[in-house]
């Protein structure tokens, strides 16, 4: 069979992208190539980050696969959708099975088969995707294959893998690595490569989606993920790692087998990953920083506990400032995010998150205004109070606002209001070498406020409910 995987995200088309510069591979179908390899099945990836739409069509007339993987989040969503229509529209790609994979299609799936769409993949797609491939190449029956939806039906859900070491690393070979590291290392200077070590996350925040591997938590031994580290070096030698994972330190016990495990092969190399305050003490900071680890993300979301309770984040605003406070104290750097505009934050909430980034004095923090995605209890929460409604094949989850405390413009400039209050928080503690720094910190910090006040004003006259 010919089998063609690509994921539909084309950094050339984005500038905000292009401003970040953060490209990673895409594991999931690198994963699902070497599982497919493992049991027979040759397949091409066409890696889209550095290529083009039109290239991708060039690559799929001249091979003409019997079948076409994609794997389809919001950020690539409305791609996927161009390339399902060129597939389905051209003569010589007639015949041309399209399935699809991802965390995208799972509350969208009509939507996604009426758009083309063959098959949806439901889950986690290396075992489903060597049926769905076996069946197609006339090796058993559709009804029998567990995670798959098409037509009008709907299989039963695929039981998870519990021994995540029997997969195959994934194909990184399929792709050109080089020019992921050259990106990395032109735009920030060191070279990073992503691994992923667990599946699932058991925790139950509001606004994040678990449309792949569900509220669980599946982990490879510390043995099989120093493996792969291993052979990422030998092979690569990129300048760091990023660990893909949800919550790094969930478990102190792993921890501590893949601390042991690595330093025993001196195989120790930088790498920053996420996880909660609540899943971290003096004992895990010490590991973290023994296995490598040289920037650890710690999230917050607020710094308003009403907020953090509001978003079922089960965590609390001091222990994140003090974890952050000593992650920083040990030598690490530390991260944080930040969400504003989720239902229910007021004013006094808003300024409560610039008190808690004083307070935590993280070395790096990233703001984003709340969005629901389909599927999440967030999104059922605010769907009756959608301002906008927009074609579906015309936009993402990313579009929709909803009836806030305030105007959505009022969001953006709480955003930079924050950005100028801890910016300037910060200068403070070197004041001779932010001389001049702080008076333009300070005024934009105050025409921010001023903004924010004249959008607050304007979210009470269109009788939106203003509490602050």
């Amino acid at each position: 069979m010919t089998i063609l995987l690509t994921h539909g995200y084309f950094i050339a088309e984005d500038a905000k992208e292009q401003a970040i510069m953060r490209p990673y591979v895409p594991l999931g179908i690198l994963y699902i190539s070497a599982y497919l390899e493992q049991q027979g099945y040759e397949n091409e990836v066409f890696d889209s980050t550095f290529s083009s739409f039109d290239a991708l069509c060039d690559r799929l007339l001249q091979v003409r696969p019997q079948v076409v993987g994609l794997y389809t989040n919001l950020m690539t969503k409305l791609n996927i959708i161009r390339i399902i229509r060129f597939i389905k529209t051209h003569p010589a790609l007639h015949g041309t099975r399209v399935v699809l994979g991802g965390p995208e299609v799972r509350n969208h799936i009509q939507k996604f088969l009426e758009q083309g769409a063959d098959f949806i993949v439901l889950g986690e797609g290396e075992q489903t995707m060597l049926e769905l491939v076996q069946c197609i190449d006339g090796k058993g029956t559709l009804h029998e294959i567990d995670g798959i939806a098409y037509g009008q039906q709907q299989n039963r859900e695929r039981t998870q893998l519990k021994n995540l070491d029997a997969l195959p690393f994934p194909n990184r070979h399929k792709v050109d690595m080089d020019l992921y590291l050259k990106a990395w290392k032109e735009k920030h200077g060191a070279s990073t490569m992503s691994i992923s070590t667990m599946r699932g996350c058991p925790y139950s925040c509001k606004w994040c989606s678990r449309a792949v591997y569900g509220q669980s938590y599946r982990r490879r031994s510390p043995v099989n993920v120093v493996d792969e580290i291993a052979l990422i070096k030998a092979q690569y030698n990129p300048d760091s790692i990023w660990f893909v994972d949800d919550v790094f330190t969930i478990s102190h016990q792993w921890l501590s087998a893949f601390t042991q495990e690595i330093t025993r092969r001196h195989l120790v190399m930088p790498y920053e990953c996420i996880t909660r305050a609540d899943r971290m003490n003096e004992r895990v900071i010490i590991n973290l920083k023994k296995s490598g680890c040289f920037r650890v993300w710690i999230g917050a979301e607020s710094g308003s506990q009403k907020v953090i309770d509001l978003m079922d984040r089960r965590v609390e605003v001091k222990q994140v400032q003090q974890m952050i406070r000593l992650a920083r104290q040990h030598g690490l750097q530390a991260g944080t995010f930040i969400m504003v505009g989720y239902p229910g934050e007021t004013q006094e909430d808003i300024y409560a998150t610039v008190q808690h980034l004083k307070n935590a004095n993280p070395d790096l923090f990233t703001i984003t205004v709340a969005y629901p995605i389909k599927g999440t209890p967030l999104y059922t929460e605010v769907e009756s109070r959608f301002i906008t409604q927009l074609p579906w094949d015309n936009s993402t989850d990313r579009d929709i606002d909803f009836e806030r405390t305030y105007n959505r413009r009022y969001y953006d400039y709480a955003i930079q209001m924050i950005n100028y209050e801890v910016n300037y928080h910060k200068a403070l503690q070197k004041p001779v070498a932010n001389l001049f720094r702080l008076p333009v910190l300070k005024l934009r910090s105050t025409w921010a406020k001023g903004k924010m006040w004249i959008w607050a004003r304007k979210s009470l006259n269109n009788h939106t409910v203003l509490a602050g």
